[in-house]
């Protein structure tokens, strides 16, 4: 029986300025790490991920999301820098939303988390049952 070589898990190495920083009740990095990985902002995240969009292709994209809920994640995400709102002067009224240049960066970081997620939410939530 041939041996199964298992690799050495990899540990992520947090930078030294965590320890009196995002661990504490009070870092500011709490909030936004809240809106950035609430189940609707990482949705409209990613599906900003691929160009400006309009209202309805994120309620589409978004698939269970209240219209409730879709306008206060963008208003939030608006709020942070994170998503650009431009509504255009015409009729009906036409309003489109995109990443800025931080949202840009944040989705490099937080697009391989969602395709992690859903490569591997089937065997994970096998082992649930």
């Amino acid at each position: 029986m041939e041996a199964i070589s298992v690799p050495a898990p990899q540990f992520a190495e947090l930078r030294t300025d965590f320890a009196d920083g995002v661990f504490q009740a009070g870092c500011p990095s709490r909030t936004v790490l809240d809106h950035i990985t609430s189940k609707w902002g990482v949705l409209i995240l990613a599906a900003l991920s691929e160009g400006e969009q309009r209202w309805s292709e994120l309620r589409r994209r978004a698939e269970g999301i209240s219209e409730k809920m879709l306008a206060q994640t963008l208003k939030t995400l608006e709020r942070d820098g994170l998503v650009l709102r431009k509504a255009r002067p015409v009729i009906p009224p036409r309003v489109d939303y995109s990443l800025t240049d931080r949202g840009y960066e944040l989705t490099a970081l937080l697009v391989p988390l969602v395709t992690w997620a859903y490569d591997n939410a089937d065997e994970i939530l096998k082992g649930q049952r």
